[in-house]
C-alpha cells in the first residue's frame, strides 16, 4: 500500500499535464520559436513555457521533488517521491506541425513508478494510469494487446539523440527488430509507450532514451498490464529499454 493518495496525486499530474498542453496549442507561433539548434534535435521556446507551467502547478500542489528535462537535477522538496516531467516529448514533431507529440509527466519513488499521465494534446487524448492497479484513455479504461508471437506484433522504437549510427549497431539494431510483423518510429517514446497500454500497439524498445521521456508512460503501461525491462545505459538518466503487453 502506497502512503500517498494515488487518486489525488494523479488527478495532480492530469491537470498538469492537460494545463501544459492547451498552452501548446493556444501559442504554438511562440512556443515554435527556437532557442537552440542541435544535431539531431531542436530546442524551442514551447520547451520552457510548458515546463514551467508545469512546475509551478506541481509545487503548489504537492512538496515532491521535481526532475524535469529543462531542469535535469531534481529540485528541493520530499526525496521519497519525485515528479519526472518532459513538457514536450517530440519536441521536433511539434516544431515541424507533426501532430505526434505530448506532455508527459510521472511520479516515481526511487526507481519504482508510481503513477503517470500522457497528454495528447493534439488528439485531446489523456492517458493516465496507476501502476500495477488500472489506467485510462481519457475515462476509459484500457488494457494492453493479446498479441504472443512477434511475427503479429508491431514494435514501436526511435533514435534518441545520443544514437551510434555507426554500421555495426545499425546493423545489430536491425538484427534484434527484424522479425516483428511492423516497425514504427513515430518520434515520441512516451505516447509510444502510451499506445503500448491501449493496445494500439504491441512492444516498444530504445537504447540510451532518457528517463524524462518514458517515466510518465511506464507507470500507465503497468496499470493496463504491461510488462517493462530496464536497464542504465551510458548517459546519467539514460537507459535502455524494452516494454510489451508481456507476452512477447
Amino acid at each position: 500500500m502506497s502512503d500517498i493518495d494515488l487518486l489525488e496525486n494523479l488527478d495532480i499530474a492530469k491537470v498538469a499535464a492537460k494545463t501544459a498542453g492547451q498552452f501548446l496549442i493556444k501559442q504554438q507561433h511562440l512556443a515554435r520559436r527556437v532557442s537552440q539548434e542541435l544535431f539531431h534535435d531542436v530546442k524551442i521556446n514551447g520547451d520552457v513555457e510548458a515546463e514551467q507551467i508545469i512546475l509551478e502547478y506541481l509545487r503548489r500542489r504537492s512538496n515532491f521533488a521535481i526532475l524535469s528535462e529543462e531542469t535535469a537535477s531534481p529540485d528541493k522538496g520530499n526525496q521519497d517521491y519525485r515528479w519526472i516531467v518532459d513538457p514536450i516529448d517530440g519536441t521536433l514533431n511539434y516544431f515541424q506541425k507533426i501532430p505526434f507529440c505530448c506532455v508527459s509527466i510521472g511520479l516515481w519513488q526511487g526507481q519504482k513508478p508510481i503513477l503517470g499521465a500522457v497528454y495528447d494534446f493534439n488528439r485531446d487524448e489523456l492517458f493516465s494510469g496507476i501502476a500495477d492497479e488500472k489506467a485510462w484513455l481519457n475515462d476509459v479504461f484500457v488494457k494492453v494487446s493479446k498479441t504472443k508471437t512477434k511475427e503479429k506484433a508491431v514494435l514501436c522504437t526511435g533514435f534518441p539523440a545520443l544514437t551510434d549510427y555507426s554500421q555495426d549497431a545499425i546493423q545489430n539494431f536491425v538484427k534484434q527488430i527484424q522479425n516483428y510483423r511492423k516497425i514504427r518510429l513515430l518520434g515520441s517514446a512516451a505516447l509510444s509507450i502510451a499506445y503500448v497500454a491501449s493496445g494500439k500497439v504491441d512492444a516498444y524498445c530504445e537504447r540510451g532514451i532518457m528517463l524524462w521521456d518514458i517515466a510518465g508512460g511506464i507507470p500507465l503501461l503497468l496499470g493496463a498490464g504491461g510488462k517493462v525491462h530496464m536497464e542504465k545505459a551510458t548517459e546519467d538518466n539514460s537507459f535502455n529499454v524494452y516494454i510489451s503487453n508481456g507476452y512477447i
